[in-house]
């Protein structure tokens, strides 16, 4: 709560520069009883603290460690998409145009699209472990000392406050 004079004044200051203020004070009413303010009053030292912090993400943002770190995610993920949407994909597609195939017994009472149906789940699991360990060995440490690097610039830009 923001002090002035004093006295609480009921406001809140945001110092984050990634907050929403638009999805703030809808449909509420202030003490007068009118429509409150979609983004709540700040003093002018705020304003420049957020400005500040802003400065600071899109410098990090801006950064060849974050480009790295965004790299990595992305020579992971949108192959790993590519394959399994291929592989749903085709799956569904050859359960509708050629039913025989699907239908063909493979031991007993399985057939091919049973085992499929099953390589679907199994494919699912198999990402997800993938997506894990690559996040974990690839990209997890990287992102830790982005953020611990980013924490302390802003840290600093306010003046070692908490």
């Amino acid at each position: 709560m923001e002090k002035q004079d004093g006295r609480d004044t009921g406001e809140v200051g945001f110092d984050d520069p990634w907050y929403d203020a638009l999805a703030s004070g809808w449909g509420e009413l202030d003490s007068t009883g009118a429509p409150a303010p979609a983004v709540p009053p700040a003093r002018r030292e705020h304003e420049d603290r957020a400005r500040g912090a802003a400065d600071i993400y899109l410098e990090v943002q801006r950064s060849a460690a974050f480009q790295e770190v965004r790299g990595r995610y992305r020579r992971f993920v949108v192959p790993g998409v590519i394959v399994f949407f291929t592989w749903y994909v085709g799956y569904v597609v050859t359960a509708t145009t050629a039913p025989g195939l699907m239908a063909r017994p493979v031991a007993g009472a399985v057939n091919v699209a049973l085992l499929a149906g099953l390589g679907q789940f199994l494919t699912t699991f198999l990402f997800t472990w993938a997506y894990a360990r690559h996040a974990r060995l690839r990209r997890d440490r990287a992102a830790l000392d982005l953020r611990w690097d980013t924490q302390e610039l802003t840290r600093s830009a306010r003046g070692g406050e908490l």
